[in-house]
């Protein structure tokens, strides 16, 4: 079995780790609720121990007759049929999943548990915990990435069509009643 790594930091897109989500297929059937996260790397990050982790899963489970076929984990954003906006061609995308009753944890940056789902979304910068394995299903053979833990990292502007947490949207104010009297009020 891989060892549980720690990837670098990555900005997110299509995060769903609060309620696990159906993925409908080309052919119309529904996949399994399964809790995701796509990463989006910047070509800087060091992807090496994400890229071993994954071959020692290939090795393991189909030893030296790799199919020729094999899907892999690490695709650059240009490749995608959806390439994710607001980000170079040149990020390389992974996806992790975990199946619907395998909730992730969901920590900040200071490991304080994230509670309100709307502090969570595309575009923030996030790490994650995750195991590469091998699979094999309806013909289709590869490597993925199961999702274990999630940490926000820091906020950012919102991917694709996503919004702002509306306590980002705004600046605090100074409370509009205090101090008034109805006679400055009505006066």
């Amino acid at each position: 079995m891989a060892d549980n790594l720690i990837t670098p930091e990555f900005r997110a897109a299509f995060i769903s780790v609060f309620k696990a989500t159906s993925m409908k297929n080309a052919d119309g059937s529904v996949n399994k609720p399964k809790y995701s996260i796509r990463a989006a790397f910047p070509p800087t990050a060091k992807l090496d121990a994400l890229k071993k982790e994954a071959q020692f899963a290939a090795v393991d489970k189909w030893g030296d007759k790799i199919p020729k076929t094999l899907r892999s984990p690490f695709r650059l954003n240009e490749e995608l049929e959806n390439p994710i906006i607001g980000i170079g061609d040149d990020w390389v995308i992974m996806s992790f999943s975990a199946n619907e009753d395998r909730r992730p944890g969901i920590v900040d940056a200071k490991l304080q548990d994230i509670i309100d789902d709307s502090d969570v979304y595309s575009g923030a910068w996030y790490r994650c915990q995750v195991h590469a394995f091998a699979y094999e299903n309806a013909g289709n053979k590869g490597v993925s990435f199961g999702l274990q833990n999630v940490q926000k990292l820091r906020d950012d502007d919102p991917l694709g069509n996503g919004r702002i947490p509306a306590s980002k949207a705004f600046e605090p104010v100074e409370d509009a009643v205090s101090g008034k009297t109805a006679t400055s009020i009505f006066g």
